[in-house]
């Protein structure tokens, strides 16, 4: 089994929900060179959206938010795994964990289609240097 695991930042920021306030978002990251590991959007009421960013570089995305303006909160510790899709794959990796002890608090998931697979997962920080450890993440 091919798998990869590495410590990531994330950030959160909310928008309101509206159409193309994503799209605005995304376009201003991409625009300044900033490549998101992982997003994810969920509702937070009925007219704000909560949106999780993963980017590949946390100190650059300090200083877009800061010059333009967007409120984020974080940097927040997480864990992303990518590798190839199979029976098991999660359980092995949760399996380390479980036995150092450490929570995954939240986590999320998608494979491709095409053999492969994502995975972040959500880490306290008082529990993260353990999990670190425990997945032999250099």
């Amino acid at each position: 089994m091919n798998v990869t695991i590495k410590p990531v930042t994330y950030f959160y920021t909310t928008i309101a929900d509206h159409p193309g306030q994503g799209y605005d978002l995304l376009t201003l990251l991409a625009g300044v060179g900033i490549n998101l590991l992982g997003f994810t959007a969920v509702p937070m009421g009925p007219h704000r959206t909560q949106l999780t960013l993963f980017p590949d570089d946390a100190e650059k995305m300090i200083d877009v938010a800061k010059k333009s303006g967007m409120c984020l909160e974080g940097p927040h510790p997480a864990i992303l795994v990518r590798g190839d899709d199979e029976l098991g794959a999660l359980a092995q990796i949760h399996e380390k964990l479980f036995e150092a002890n450490v929570n995954v608090f939240a986590s999320s998931g998608v494979t491709d289609g095409r053999g492969s697979y994502g995975y972040i997962m959500y880490i306290r920080p008082d529990e993260y240097e353990r999990a670190i450890q425990a997945l032999k993440i250099k």
